[in-house]
C-alpha cells in the first residue's frame, strides 16, 4: 500500500496504500491458504528501518513515479520515520523485505505533535480519539510478491501489534489513483454505500478537496483492491477525497476499530 510537512512540498505521505495490485482472499479461503514462506517482524535497528525505506522508494518513486526527494542510498525518508514502528514482511528463503507498514503510536504522535493526516485533513472531530489510535502509513509490497498471502501477513502483524499494546483504532489515508484526472475517484466516493461511511461525528474535512462537482462522478467503478479489503474488514470512510498533487492521488481518511472488525475475519486476525 506525500506533501507539505514543513512548508516545502516533500513527498512524505503517510498512507494506507498506493501501489497494491493484489486481492484479499475471501474468508472462506483464508484457512485453506498454504502457509506462506514469510516471517513477520518489527524493525529493531536503523539498518532494518532502511530496508523498509528502500522498498518504499523502489515502489513509490521508481515504480509509481511519486515525487520523492532523491538520496544516494535510494531511501524514502521523512520526519515521521524516527517516531514510528516499522512492520516488515520477509521472504523466509532470502530474508528480503517484501512488504512493510509504518505505524505511528499515540505517545509518539504526541511527541511529534501531530499525525500526518493532520496535513491533509481537519481532524477536529477526531481529537478525542487520539490517545487510543495509531496511524498507519507507507504500506507497500514488492511487485514480485503482490498476493493475498503478503497482505494477510501484514494485517496479522498489525492485529498482533494492536492487541499487544491495547490500542483500539487504526487511522490512515487510503489512496485512489487519479490517472484519469479524478473521475474514477469521484465516482468511487459517490458510489460508497452509507454503511461504509463513518458517523457524522467522526467526519474529517479535506484541506485541499477534490473538486467533485467538476468531475464525472457517475461512472460504474470498483474500489482498488486494498480499499475493498478494508471495507470488507469493517473500516469506515471518514472524509470526502483530498487531492495529493505530489502522488496525483485522491485520499480518503479511513478508520478501523478493532471492535468493529467483521466477525468473519476477527478470528483470523484477533483470535476471536
Amino acid at each position: 500500500m506525500a506533501k507539505k510537512l514543513f512548508g516545502k512540498k516533500y513527498a512524505t505521505k503517510t498512507r494506507v496504500e498506493l501501489a497494491a495490485t493484489f486481492e484479499v482472499p475471501p474468508v472462506s479461503q483464508i484457512g485453506k491458504v498454504k502457509k506462506p514462506a514469510f516471517q513477520i517482524e518489527w524493525a529493531s535497528s536503523a539498518s532494518e528501518v532502511k530496508e523498509a525505506q528502500r522498498l518504499r522508494y523502489k515502489v513509490f518513486a521508481e515504480e509509481m513515479g511519486a515525487n520523492l526527494p532523491k538520496n544516494a542510498e535510494g531511501l524514502d525518508i521523512d520526519d515521521f520515520d524516527v517516531h514510528c514502528d516499522h512492520l516488515l514482511i520477509r521472504d523466509k528463503d532470502n530474508l528480503k523485505v517484501v512488504g512493510t507498514y509504518r505505524v505511528l503510536p499515540p505517545h509518539k504522535a504526541k511527541e511529534i505533535g501531530r499525525l500526518y493526516s493532520d496535513s491533509e485533513f481537519d481532524l477536529s472531530r477526531l481529537n478525542h480519539l487520539r490517545p487510543k489510535l495509531v496511524e498507519l502509513g507507507r504500506s507497500c509490497v514488492h511487485q514480485d510478491y503482490r498476493s493475498g498471502a503478503v497482505i494477510m501477513a501484514l494485517w496479522s502483524g498489525l492485529a498482533q501489534y494492536m492487541q499487544k499494546n491495547s490500542y483500539e483504532i487504526m487511522l490512515g489515508c487510503a489512496s485512489i489513483p487519479m490517472a484519469d484526472g479524478g473521475h474514477f475517484a469521484a465516482s468511487l466516493y459517490n458510489s460508497l454505500d452509507k454503511s461504509h461511511l463513518a458517523p457524522t461525528e467522526f467526519h474529517a474535512f479535506p484541506k485541499l478537496p477534490l473538486p467533485l462537482e467538476k468531475l464525472n462522478g457517475g461512472l460504474d467503478v470498483q474500489p482498488p483492491p486494498l480499499i475493498k479489503g478494508y471495507l470488507k474488514l469493517g473500516a469506515k470512510i471518514c472524509s470526502a477525497p483530498a487531492w495529493d498533487p505530489d502522488f496525483n492521488t485522491a485520499d480518503v481518511l479511513t478508520m478501523l476499530r478493532l471492535s468493529e472488525i467483521n466477525p468473519r475475519y476477527a478470528k483470523h486476525f484477533l483470535g476471536l
